[in-house]
């Protein structure tokens, strides 16, 4: 199980809680298995991923490579099929299924254009805190911190969401509507901890993700007393958001609590660097 779990990029728990099944029952699906297409709920599986990494290898933007058959997946599908001659519906049937094993024998493995794109995303970031949109969330236990953090980020200038629901859909919720450049997102551990999380996946690593997660893990190290631990991981909120985001583990939590003020100027050092160089992992 917690083979499954790291592979998935969920915390390695050992537990068959609901994320996890959900990612068991999303793994279970192969390009082929069923036909995809775009309805309520939306579909989700490993199925979808092959299509959304194949359709941005070849230049066909579906998205973010998230497993989630949504909008703008059906769209890429359908400018595919027009290209290959099929039938542009946006059903990822037999048919279409062949079209797209065909073209990933020849598309390489370079970033795709869900890469491509959040590179030139983070190209047009302000250099600097003011005016930015930032989330701010918290998984409970962490008030003091978040609004500890809140309050110094505006002090900065930044135009600052605060989320405090349990929900990791409501945080992606809140951020994607506010149009947030950044996302950050604080859960208690009870141990001694200091984890960083950005969104990767088969076919896709958040190259935003990955440096801010990196900036943290500097800005933070003095205060946790060894250097935090760095994940690319699959959780709901990373997936789920449109922007650069990370979720950041801190215990036990009494401690973080005691020390928000501390951990709120380490994480305002962090966010400043990152937008200064959105690109450049801390070191």
């Amino acid at each position: 199980m917690r083979r499954f779990q790291s592979a998935q990029g969920l915390p390695a728990t050992g537990h068959c809680d609901e994320p996890t099944w959900l990612a068991v029952v999303e793994a279970s699906w192969r390009l082929g298995d069923r036909s995809l297409q775009l309805q309520a709920p939306f579909l989700r599986g490993d199925d979808v991923i092959a299509v959304q990494t194949t359709l941005a290898r070849l230049g066909f933007d579906s998205g973010r490579i998230d497993g989630i058959f949504g909008p703008s997946t059906a769209r890429a599908l359908g400018d595919f099929q027009r290209n290959c001659g099929l039938v542009d519906d946006g059903v990822c049937g037999p048919f279409t299924t062949r079209a797209l094993e065909v073209n990933a024998a020849r598309s390489g493995s370079g970033p795709g254009i869900a890469t491509l794109r959040e590179l030139s995303r983070l190209g047009a970031v302000s250099a600097t805190l003011r005016d930015q949109r930032i989330v701010v969330g918290q998984f409970g236990g962490l008030g003091p911190l978040s609004h500890q953090l809140c309050s110094q980020l505006r002090q900065r200038g930044a135009l600052v969401v605060a989320t405090d629901h349990t929900d990791p859909s409501a945080h992606a919720a809140a951020a994607n509507r506010h149009g947030a450049v950044v996302y950050l997102g604080f859960e208690s551990s009870a141990d001694a901890a200091a984890c960083l999380a950005y969104y990767a996946t088969a076919g896709f690593s958040s190259p935003g993700g990955a440096a801010l997660a990196g900036q943290l893990a500097r800005h933070l190290a003095d205060w946790s007393g060894a250097d935090p631990q760095v994940e690319g991981r699959r959780l709901p909120v990373l997936r789920e958001t449109s922007m650069t985001a990370v979720v950041v583990t801190l215990g036990p939590i009494q401690h973080v609590v005691d020390e928000a003020a501390a951990i709120s100027d380490a994480v305002v050092g962090a966010v400043a660097a990152w937008t200064t160089a959105p690109l450049a992992v801390g070191s």
